[in-house]
């Protein structure tokens, strides 16, 4: 099916935080026989992913599925800057946006999240009992650890400008602490933020559905990244349903020129109709 038979319609959500951006795509000559929502990842990972979320929304929306694609608040094109963002803020953005989607399909939601995306999505599954299925690309499975990595950003271009860093992640993390926004590659982490953020581990959010855990590495595999793998079998080991794949492809969220992965979109349309 070419792109053709799928309409696009960008459109705004209202949200108590002001209007939030969303794209909805869904087959133009077909019934819909399902309904996904996706949950972008942070900062200017949600920038260089943008290509791959709208290649696989697109060959979704080709074969039948209804999609969803939302800015969370103080990202992309939605009311408020990335300081006012916050994980409750992000969390009520999710749960709007499912009921919307869920209304307009007439069908199940699906959600499908990616980076600290998945680990928004696995949470909103917790407070959702009707999703019936969690499609994660490469999730992020500590929040600390993350927001850590995200620091050091800020860190690395102190060095790069000014040849040393004027201070390191514990001094970082101490101004964040102390109620104070940390600026991070243009975007203001607020105290809010890296404290809901940095509470949460996937290992804890038992999901209650059927979940595709899909990674990205040097060759592909049934198995995901030793770390992963632990967190599956904790869920597995409280009967959740649990299928993962290490697709063979570059880390698109992070190239420094924008990269695809057809191995990916084929996998998670695999998901969606197993």
């Amino acid at each position: 099916m070419t792109s053709s038979a799928i309409r696009i319609e960008p459109f705004f959500l209202d949200s108590p935080r002001g209007p939030m951006f969303c794209i909805y795509s869904a087959p133009a000559a077909m019934p819909i026989k399902g309904a996904v929502l996706y949950l972008h990842p942070f900062a200017e990972e949600m920038h260089k992913s943008r290509r791959m979320a709208a290649l696989q929304t697109r060959a979704l929306a080709a074969q039948g599925h209804a999609v969803l694609q939302i800015d969370l608040t103080g990202c992309g094109d939605s009311a408020g800057d990335f300081a006012d963002a916050s994980w409750s803020a992000w969390l009520n953005d999710a749960s709007m946006a499912h009921d919307w989607l869920a209304e307009k399909s007439a069908k199940t939601v699906s959600l499908w999240g990616l980076r600290t995306g998945a680990l928004l999505a696995t949470h909103l599954a917790q407070q959702l009992p009707a999703i019936q299925h969690l499609i994660l690309w490469q999730p992020v499975n500590d929040g600390s650890l993350f927001l850590n990595q995200f620091l050091r950003i800020k860190l690395a271009s102190e060095m790069l400008s000014e040849g040393q860093s004027k201070s390191g992640t514990k001094e970082l993390l101490s101004q964040l602490d102390a109620g104070n926004g940390v600026e991070v590659g243009g975007n203001m982490l607020s105290p809010e933020m890296a404290r809901e953020l940095g509470s949460l581990k996937l290992a804890t959010m038992l999901p209650t559905c059927s979940v595709t855990w899909l990674e990205i590495g040097a060759e592909d595999s049934l198995n995901v990244t030793p770390a992963s793998q632990k967190i599956v079998a904790t869920w597995q080991a409280s009967h959740a349903e649990v299928h993962t794949n290490t697709i063979k492809g570059d880390p698109f969220w992070i190239t420094q020129e924008i990269a695809e992965c057809p191995a990916l979109i084929h996998a998670t349309l695999e998901s969606l109709n197993r």
